[in-house]
């Protein structure tokens, strides 16, 4: 019998110090992978690992009140945008999860096309539904709901 494959082995969870190097590595990637992805329409920045779509997501901050871009991944349902709050499995949910349910208007750019969203986590069935279809295009994220308690939320992006 074959060993288990990467996405089938139990990760284990972050150290503290996993999660702040984490932290410490994703803001600046994520500033450099905005303005690339702005700068060339998305045609760089616009895919990650697995060729998984990357968007930005623009929202406020809920303490700040200033306006923050995120490069996510996401798939479509129809007009609406599918994201994970994965964090890479983090013991905490990303803080633009936090920001869009304080305030749940943003805008998403995919290529060049900007578009006025309404983000909102989706339920049990929901989840269930697209989880299937994110996997498919990020692997990972099954990995990652198995290296956290948390439930990860699956966040659905409307058009207003």
């Amino acid at each position: 019998m074959r060993g288990k494959t990467m996405a089938e082995k139990q990760p284990k969870p972050f150290s503290a110090r996993e999660e702040k190097i984490l932290a410490l590595v994703v803001k600046p990637m994520s500033r450099i992978n905005t303005w690339l992805y702005r700068w060339t329409g998305g045609k760089i920045g616009g895919r990650w690992t697995y060729g998984a779509p990357v968007m930005l997501l623009s929202y406020t901050g809920r303490k700040s009140g200033k306006r923050m871009t995120t490069p996510l991944l996401y798939i479509r349902d129809g007009r609406d945008v599918i994201t994970v709050a994965s964090k890479g499995g983090s013991a905490t949910h990303p803080l633009w999860y936090l920001n869009l349910l304080a305030n749940p208007e943003c805008d998403v750019e995919i290529g060049r096309e900007r578009t006025r969203m309404r983000a909102r986590r989706a339920n049990p069935a929901e989840k269930k539904k697209h989880w299937p279809a994110l996997v498919k295009t990020y692997p990972d994220y099954d990995a990652y709901q198995r290296r956290t308690q948390r439930d990860i939320p699956v966040i659905i992006l409307s058009p207003i």
